[in-house]
């Protein structure tokens, strides 16, 4: 008897965020097909740190720049295409918002608060880590 191994893909992503008239908005993104907003996030590369490719992700997908704070404030987890992925999230105090970045042509972005941000995002795992997310900033 054989048992199939289910392997996960790692992942790393960012909650790009600002503070706009003393409230906390974060940016979403739509997935590729722009069916889906979600946050920026991908693989991680061989000898490259999970920050560092979130930063990466948070440039080519969404056109921001800022310092990935190198605390996981939560993971999520995903299947897509048949593969299991694990997703650890970082913060991202976004300082700079172009608007020529890699993906323009093939994502849309907003700038939501958080409420709104829970209603948009499917995925309940990641909802979560979202409804912790002011108090984590808090204490960054």
């Amino acid at each position: 008897m054989s048992s199939k191994i289910n392997k996960v893909s790692k992942q790393s992503g960012v909650i790009p965020y600002r503070v706009q008239d003393g409230k906390i908005e974060v940016l979403l993104i739509t997935s590729r097909d722009r069916r889906k907003w979600v946050m920026p996030k991908g693989d991680i590369p061989n000898g490259m740190s999970p920050p560092d490719s979130a930063a990466k992700e948070a440039w080519e997908e969404a056109g921001v720049i800022g310092t990935v704070s190198d605390r996981k404030i939560g993971t999520y987890k995903y299947r897509k295409r048949g593969k299991n992925y694990r997703v650890n999230m970082y913060l991202l105090p976004v300082e700079i918002l172009c608007e020529d970045y890699p993906e323009a042509g093939h994502r849309q972005r907003q700038w939501v608060d958080i409420s709104h941000a829970m209603n948009w995002i499917k995925i309940t795992s990641l909802k979560r880590i979202l409804k912790e997310f002011p108090a984590n900033e808090l204490i960054c």
